[in-house]
């Protein structure tokens, strides 16, 4: 397109266009320790290097036996015990038993373990008070995985029950995808960094912190590039130094739309930019820039606070996603809710509203959205929990119709 006019592109479609150009960005990984890997991207299948448990174990405290001696009233020798890391040595055999603490070996012999509620012991004689089945309360070898069986898939996002059954696995290091870099750029000559110097009159370039911390949270590198003003010596410098730093993805927050004082494109496009789009039909946020600079992508959000920031939840955090080789990361992640409030018809933008969540009498999910939904006002954003989206050319709704939200990360 490089600057020319376009029609407006359907949110689907702008997404789908950065999930094809980014399943395309070459990735590339490392090792890690497992104790570092919170919230990385798993690179290759992990294969356990060992069985779990690794022997029949007790699932509580007790006394280890055979089944067929646990009758009541029946006496029987208790010979030795059995501990987490001290296991008995011997064998068990018709009326003998043995101690047993959880998380200890089940000797050979024994199938079941009575729990020593259920245990009357004198001395050196225990007396079952209830039968057992043969099995109770053993966990048996590999009941969790065995040795040589996958057990974590290559694009699994590393929570912490993934890290712990990794380590369970006995794999000290990770194979991981790399954190993609972000070069994060703010612009405008009415910008001032927050602070006790920031000019009276100054907007405050707050953009740049919010969207940081997203990109952060969702998993990136950022290389903060500073405030550009709207000229192109500024502009330029501040693409010199994202090649330099070697940046994934370029983020540029204003100057995306066609006015005067709107230089991104033109100034990207003379440097031999790709641009892809750059206007989409969904409100807050029609001046997006999609495309690629060089080896770098690029992603232009738009100036405004909160179209900024509900821009960056559709298309930027899936795009860091894809990058490290999440490729759930694209997925639709709304879910079914009902209007708390009536809603005139909508035009041909798509839009993201700003609501508050809560539940009716009957247990219903309800959006309710601020009355106010100027794209510039953080503190609505602030106390929204989801956006409720509104189709193009959707319909007037009553109260209590259904529809469909993005919860607010």
């Amino acid at each position: 397109m490089n600057g020319q006019p376009s029609p407006l592109l359907a949110v689907t479609e702008a997404l789908a266009r950065i999930v094809a150009m980014a399943s395309r960005y070459p990735r590339t990984t490392e090792t890690i320790p497992v104790g570092q890997a919170a919230g990385r991207v798993l690179a290759a299948d992990l294969v356990a290097l060992r069985t779990q448990p690794p022997f029949a174990m007790s699932a509580m405290d007790g006394y280890a036996l055979r089944a067929a001696d646990a009758e009541a009233g029946r006496s029987l020798k208790v010979i030795g015990e059995s501990a987490a890391g001290h296991p008995f040595a011997g064998k068990i055999g018709a009326g003998e038993a043995i101690r047993i603490f959880t998380g200890a070996a089940v000797p050979e012999g024994a199938d079941a373990v009575l729990i020593q509620e259920n245990a009357i012991v004198e001395g050196e004689t225990l007396r079952p008070n209830s039968a057992l089945r043969a099995g109770a309360f053993i966990r048996a070898a590999g009941r969790d995985f065995k040795a040589g069986t996958t057990g974590l898939t290559a694009g699994t996002r590393l929570t912490p029950a993934a890290l712990a059954l990794a380590a369970a696995m006995n794999h000290a290091e990770l194979p991981a995808y790399r954190r993609p870099r972000l070069g994060l750029l703010a612009t405008g000559d009415e910008l001032s960094p927050p602070g006790p110097d920031a000019p009276e009159g100054a907007t405050i370039a707050s953009n740049i912190i919010g969207i940081a911390a997203m990109a952060r949270a969702a998993g990136a590198e950022v290389i903060n590039l500073g405030i550009a003003r709207d000229n192109e010596p500024s502009l330029q410098v501040a693409f010199d130094r994202a090649m330099a730093e070697k940046a994934d993805l370029l983020v540029t927050i204003g100057g995306a739309s066609v006015g005067k004082h709107d230089l991104v494109r033109p100034v990207l496009v003379s440097r031999g930019a790709e641009l892809d789009f750059y206007r989409i039909a969904m409100r807050p946020g029609k001046p997006l820039n999609f495309g690629k600079l060089g080896a770098m992508l690029y992603l232009g959000l738009p100036g405004n606070p909160v179209s900024a920031m509900v821009c960056a939840t559709l298309f930027l955090m899936p795009l860091i996603g894809l990058l490290q080789g999440d490729l759930s990361a694209a997925d639709d992640r709304s879910e079914p809710a009902f209007l708390g409030a009536p809603l005139a018809e909508n035009d041909m933008r798509e839009d993201y509203l700003r609501a508050a969540l809560s539940h009716d009498s009957a247990g219903r999910l309800i959006a309710t959205p601020s009355g106010d939904q100027d794209s510039s006002l953080l503190s609505v954003l602030h106390r929204a929990d989801a956006l409720l989206i509104r189709p193009a050319h959707a319909p007037a709704e009553q109260a209590g119709a259904p529809c469909r939200i993005l919860r607010i990360p």
